[in-house]
């Protein structure tokens, strides 16, 4: 059975040579622009503790969203397929970077909080058992080297908040 090919691609255009270019590591910006026919210009820039650009979006902020944006999606569309009405979604994602010291790093654990609500008390247990199929089918999760877990906690709108607390394991706390 043939399996679907996915191509995407993405222009990166660096807009930091103020004049020297990058004579000097202190010297030159760290914004760019990530360019994807036919969508809006997205502008980015370094963590702030790598002289980036605060206002803007860095890649750490990128795979946080990535990573959070899949899992609803995918999660979303499980649902739909399952007459399960979710009427509100909000992820908070939390990511644990580790840097070394030769410069380099990388993400050690991520973390998805996403608070679901959906429409009907009766549908809760199932709405909150589709974050597991969610979870294991993410394009997005599949493809990183290091952990990503979540804690959902999903609700009906008309009931009182309904939690369950799974064990996380020590990567993925504060």
């Amino acid at each position: 059975m043939p399996h679907d090919l996915h191509r995407y691609t993405a222009v990166l255009e660096w807009h930091g040579n103020h004049g020297d270019g990058t004579s000097r590591y202190g010297d030159y910006g760290r914004e760019y622009a990530a360019l994807v026919e036919g969508k809006p210009t997205l502008r980015g820039s370094a963590d702030p503790g790598f002289l980036g650009d605060p206002d803007l979006h860095n890649p750490e902020d990128l795979l946080l969203i990535a990573l959070s944006s899949c899992h609803m999606l995918t999660y979303l569309a499980l649902c739909a397929r399952q007459r399960l009405r979710v009427v509100s979604y909000l992820d908070r994602a939390e990511g644990v970077m580790q840097t070394r010291a030769d410069g380099g790093g990388q993400f050690s654990s991520v973390l998805l909080h996403p608070n679901v609500m959906v429409d009907d008390d009766v549908v809760v247990d199932r709405a909150m058992a589709l974050h597991e199929q969610a979870h294991r089918l993410c394009f997005i999760a599949n493809s990183c080297n290091f952990p990503v877990a979540h804690r959902p906690v999903v609700c009906a709108a008309d009931v009182e908040v309904v939690a369950v607390q799974r064990p996380v394991a020590k990567e993925f706390l504060p």
